[in-house]
């Protein structure tokens, strides 16, 4: 059972998302809690709680947080990753978004599937960095790293 069953943002400090982003919240929420791999290692020879897993992602005094509980609500894991290797990447992912967002509004599909390319090619970096930084604390596969790394943008936006 090495997934997660239940994902939430604490966002409670963070101004409104625009529509925009709330749809890209909503669907990394979805795909995510519809397939993923998350497990914790075995760390400072602790037994690991098994999964599934519930994951809070927080942002707070400019650190991601991830707090990791079991499916009945008892505490797992709990870590704090700096923000500052996301910032860029983060940063160039918004801007391409809204070039995106702009782009299916007002041209043609060749143009949109040329930014929506550049769009994951950035995704897919941001989800590197976020595999690199998890190392030793949780194991993601690509796809799950794709979509938490969408939901720590959401928060960052407001961060």
């Amino acid at each position: 059972m090495s997934r997660i069953c239940h994902i939430e943002l604490d966002d409670a400090n963070l101004p409104p998302p625009t529509p925009e982003i709330e749809q890209e919240r909503k669907v990394a929420m979805y795909d995510l809690i519809e397939q993923n791999s998350f497990a914790l290692p075995a760390r400072d020879g602790r037994e690991v709680p098994p999964g599934p897993y519930r994951v809070i992602l927080a942002i707070r005094e400019k650190r991601l947080v991830f707090d990791i509980r079991t499916e009945d609500d008892r505490p797992a894991a709990e870590f704090h990753l700096s923000l500052s290797p996301f910032r860029q990447v983060v940063k160039d992912y918004w801007a391409i978004c809204e070039s995106y967002f702009d782009a299916v509004r007002n041209m043609p599909p060749s143009q949109i599937e040329t930014i929506d390319m550049a769009r994951r090619g950035i995704h897919n970096e941001g989800a590197r960095v976020l595999e690199e930084r998890l190392e030793g604390k949780a194991q993601v596969d690509a796809d799950t790293a794709r979509r938490l790394f969408t939901l720590i943008c959401v928060l960052h936006f407001g961060g």
